[in-house]
């Protein structure tokens, strides 16, 4: 089976993207429209411009058990070329460790995960042991509650750099990669400093108020690439009409050729 990271590069190199779309559906929020064929329409108009896929589970989980069942059948229609990464956050003792990792791998078929480190190592391991699959570490989240824990000091460093310095120390399957919001930029160079080759998920464009050229200038490695940039509502609401595929299309294929261009400055 591929490794995540290959089938990263190679869906970047081949759509020319480091966009991925944060599947996220609120009803809220949507047109009226079947979530399932709401999802199914944002990938076939989008499946071109991305690199990756991000649905949060929160927002099937909220729907009960037919939340699961359109999760499902979501990841089925994402094509296969395409990196879907379960956005769970996973964080607990390793037996639970190994069951969460089992089903976000196993049996929903997620390339890759993101997971929560503050129970250490041993919570992670169950993870990583999936060697071909993606394993993202929170590091400095793009929330504002972030500075509770993650910028306090652990021996004059701050915790978030801490967290960057173990996951390079934990990588000896080259499959860990770390989620730093773009809402804060100087802590995302900094991270990028300290892992120049990891592929960092940065979420915070958009509606959360993180800044796009910041973002990729300070979040792609040597090469212009490894920036896996995560826009959500900006994209799948920008109509509640019947063309909000469409209109999806037209604010991706907008984001992809903004990314590119700001990926090209930062060479």
């Amino acid at each position: 089976m591929m490794r995540f990271i290959d089938k990263l590069l190679s869906a970047s190199r081949k759509n020319n993207s480091w966009l991925c779309i944060g599947l996220d559906p609120d009803p809220q929020l949507m047109p009226e429209v079947d979530i399932l064929q709401f999802n199914n329409a944002i990938i076939e108009a989008t499946s071109d411009l991305v690199c990756a896929y991000k649905p949060n589970l929160a927002f099937y989980e909220a729907l009960g058990a037919e939340g699961l069942t359109i999760l499902e059948k979501t990841i089925k229609h994402i094509p296969s070329d395409i990196p879907t990464i379960g956005d769970a956050k996973r964080g607990d003792i390793d037996n639970t460790a190994k069951a969460y990792a089992k089903v976000l791998f196993s049996i929903l078929g997620f390339d890759a995960a993101t997971v929560n480190p503050y129970l250490g190592f041993d919570s992670l391991e169950p993870f990583l042991n999936y060697k071909d699959k993606g394993v993202f570490i929170l590091c400095r989240t793009s929330n504002k509650g972030a500075l509770d824990f993650q910028s306090l000091l652990v021996d004059g460093i701050p915790l978030y750099e801490v967290v960057a310095k173990k996951a390079q120390e934990w990588n000896a399957y080259g499959n860990i990669g770390l989620v730093v919001g773009a809402t804060y930029p100087e802590e995302l160079k900094r991270v990028r400093f300290i892992c120049p080759d990891m592929p960092l998920l940065i979420p915070g464009i958009g509606a959360q108020g993180g800044e796009l050229a910041s973002a990729v200038g300070y979040g792609v490695d040597s090469r212009g690439e490894m920036a896996i940039i995560n826009v959500s509502r900006q994209i799948l609401y920008a109509s509640r009409e019947k063309d909000f595929a469409q209109a999806a299309r037209n604010v991706a294929e907008k984001m992809r050729n903004q990314i590119n261009d700001h990926r090209r400055k930062a060479r």
